[in-house]
């Protein structure tokens, strides 16, 4: 069974971790009753990515709950694989782990790890997450589940094919959906973050798209990425250029943003998740969300 599915919305927010848990089960129940297919927490230093998971897969009875992702540096790979399959088993075909490098930036200034050879180190990692599963020694899910790799350069999406079942992407337009899939192969399972603003004043959309922007321009593994898809220092100066900012940001009308999930479908996503940024940094858009899935 797929643990994600092409036809339904997905949700990428850090919104939820500002609000009491009791509140976020009923949210994700009524957007689980609306169509909404799977929802993708990070971490950084928010709540805990399993236990968030574990409160979300509770409240909720098929859709997809997948970490966006769970940083590498911060816990050893028994501790990671504990987690997936204690939740794979609770929840048939429901837990979707994601795994990533994160940043020099967090990982070092934020968490007090040290940053070093991140390829080498996920490496390193999968072997180890490998022979987790034979030392595992509680009730195990039927079958292993699945994980993905954030990637984004060419040498972790091929790991990510070659050790994964696919890719989460973040912070990329249509254009990066494209050459991942041809990385990737055709069957490996890739799931582009994409940030939304449902406005269709022109100059509100792009303001708000700014403050999702800037968070992320001093991080070097985003700024090499759209390099490679031929973005220059001109495009990265304040806030972004209008250029970046409607390549990063869907904005504008519902019809508006499911054209910009077609084009990840048509270039060659499995499942697009939404991330809706809110005009109040840490209100849920439960409303916007509403309005989207209701469109559909």
């Amino acid at each position: 069974m797929a643990p994600i599915h092409a036809d339904q919305a997905g949700m990428w927010d850090f919104h939820l971790n500002y609000h009491e848990a009791e509140q976020i089960r009923a949210w994700v129940a009524e957007l689980e009753q609306l169509g909404l297919g799977s929802i993708w927490v990070g971490e950084a230093l928010f709540r805990d990515p399993f236990t968030l998971a574990g409160i979300l897969l509770s409240a909720t009875t098929k859709l997809t709950v997948a970490t966006g992702v769970t940083n590498i540096w911060v816990r050893d790979a028994f501790a990671t694989v504990a987690a997936q399959l204690t939740l794979a088993e609770a929840y048939p075909d429901r837990f979707l782990l994601g795994i990533g490098v994160s940043h020099r930036q967090l990982v070092e200034n934020e968490r007090g790890h040290r940053y070093v050879k991140p390829f080498s180190a996920m490496h390193d990692y999968l072997d180890r997450m490998d022979e987790a599963w034979d030392s595992y020694k509680a009730k195990k899910p039927d079958h292993r589940p699945k994980r993905v790799l954030a990637a984004l350069g060419p040498r972790m999406l091929e790991l990510a094919a070659e050790r994964a079942d696919g890719a989460h992407t973040y912070f990329v337009p249509p254009e990066h959906t494209h050459l991942a899939r041809r990385v990737l192969g055709p069957s490996a399972l890739l799931v582009p973050e994409q940030a939304v603003v449902l406005d269709e004043n022109l100059g509100e959309a792009r303001r708000l798209a700014r403050t999702h922007i800037r968070r992320y321009l001093p991080l070097q593994n985003y700024t090499r990425n759209l390099r490679r898809l031929g973005f220059s220092e001109a495009d990265f100066v304040g806030d972004g250029s209008d250029r970046l900012v409607d390549a990063i940001v869907a904005h504008g009308s519902v019809t508006q943003i499911m054209e910009r999930i077609r084009a990840h479908r048509e270039a060659g996503a499995t499942h697009v998740c939404l991330h809706i940024l809110s005009p109040k940094y840490q209100q849920f858009p439960i409303n916007q969300w509403r309005t989207l899935l209701q469109s559909r």
